[in-house]
């Protein structure tokens, strides 16, 4: 894509059709505060640039019927979403429909280079499967903490040979287009928003509960990142004075009580402490438990396994409690990949929530599961580009 808008009435108006699919010149007025015969000068500059094109006749009002218009249908954005343990990579339309999704295994540790080389082979497949046959943008999440102008990751406490890597500006020269990154809970928030159970909410909290926690903060529709990039890094929130030592290097932080990597390990103790049969049989199986044993085991009615999950989702509760009462959102979903432990965990974070929290935070307060599972990531990472490249330039 080698145009962008000329100015914020254009910008509007193309994050308009991507949010709402094509519209009439008509109903495209409607949302715009803008003259008929100054909103037919900029479509036509649209449609000039070939962002947009003419999509058939509309809908009668009276009069004479105008054409729709739509994005381009050839744009293709890339959306990438890096786990700690997995990445997604999906190829969307202008419109965020997504048009293909791969999802692998991946280690983050394993470094930058690796990684990407990862990414960069699935997105070559993607392109292969006829799907797309270039990119005109990316988007990038990655599970750490992201100087957002740069886009560059800042000493994240799960991704050694990460911090300062720069991010954006390497993609960039690989895919040959333009690259955002950012935090992946803030993408799974912009992805829940754009398409999923947060279409409707203005100020929200996403909660990723994955191999750590991280939260995406939304005010007034838009994703709050803080001073430095670390804004919602809830995970480092201390939930036991003196408690586990944490990856971060401090001591009682909610990831070192709940998470993936700590309920794998909180389950692996049971097993072999004789306190599960159920656990200790899958362990004996596969060598190494995780949270989907977790999750199995608890389906299959096993106590100890309950218990973990009700233990994690009451600590994690008890913070998000803190978040409720000092940013008082109109709804709080919950993501990522533990909540595949499901109602058991969201009835442990809502009783403490609503429990803790005071009644005038909480009496209209929905806390549900996010909608889009693995899709969110991604899709808010196509978002997330999207925006950039309908800005004025």
């Amino acid at each position: 894509m080698t145009a962008r808008p000329a100015n914020a009435h254009q910008a509007r108006l193309l994050r308009l059709l991507r949010d709402g699919g094509p519209n009439s010149r008509a109903q495209l007025g409607d949302q715009i505060d803008l003259s008929r015969s100054k909103l037919a000068v900029e479509i036509d500059r649209l449609l000039e640039t070939g962002l947009v094109i003419a999509d058939g006749l509309a809908a009668s009002r009276g009069g004479r019927r105008s054409h729709n218009i739509r994005l381009a249908p050839g744009l293709r954005l890339l959306g990438v979403d890096i786990g700690a343990t997995s990445v997604d990579v999906a190829v969307t339309n202008a419109e965020l429909e997504i048009l293909g999704h791969l999802t692998q295994p991946m280690d983050v540790r394993e470094g930058p280079v690796a990684v990407f080389e990862q990414v960069l082979d699935m997105a070559a497949k993607l392109r292969a499967s006829g799907v797309a046959e270039g990119f005109d943008g990316a988007g990038i999440g990655v599970p750490g903490p992201v100087r957002f102008p740069e886009g560059v990751p800042v000493a994240p406490p799960i991704m050694p040979g990460w911090d300062g890597f720069p991010v954006r500006e390497a993609l960039s020269q690989e895919l040959g287009c333009p690259v955002m990154v950012d935090n992946d809970v803030n993408l799974m928030a912009m992805g829940e928003q754009h398409a999923g159970v947060a279409r409707s909410a203005k100020d929200f909290l996403c909660v990723k509960i994955g191999t750590g926690i991280g939260c995406g903060i939304v005010v007034g529709g838009e994703v709050y990142r803080g001073t430095t990039g670390s804004a919602g890094d809830i995970g480092h929130i201390q939930a036991e004075p003196d408690g586990r030592p944490c990856a971060c290097g401090n001591r009682g932080c909610l990831e070192a009580y709940f998470g993936g990597a700590a309920l794998a390990r909180d389950a692996e103790a049971a097993a072999r402490d004789g306190r599960s049969a159920e656990l200790a049989a899958r362990l004996e199986a596969a060598g190494s438990l995780a949270a989907t044993d977790v999750a199995a085991a608890a389906s299959a009615g096993d106590a100890t396994a309950l218990d973990l999950i009700r233990a994690g989702g009451t600590r994690t509760g008890q913070v998000i409690a803190g978040l409720v009462s000092f940013f008082n959102p109109g709804l709080v979903v919950i993501g990522g990949g533990v909540t595949g432990l499901g109602h058991t965990l969201l009835a442990a974070i809502r009783t403490q929530v609503y429990r803790q929290s005071l009644p005038l935070a909480t009496g209209n307060l929905p806390i549900v599961l996010g909608e889009l599972g693995p899709a969110a990531g991604v899709t808010g990472a196509a978002r997330l580009i999207s925006d950039h490249l309908f800005s004025p330039a």
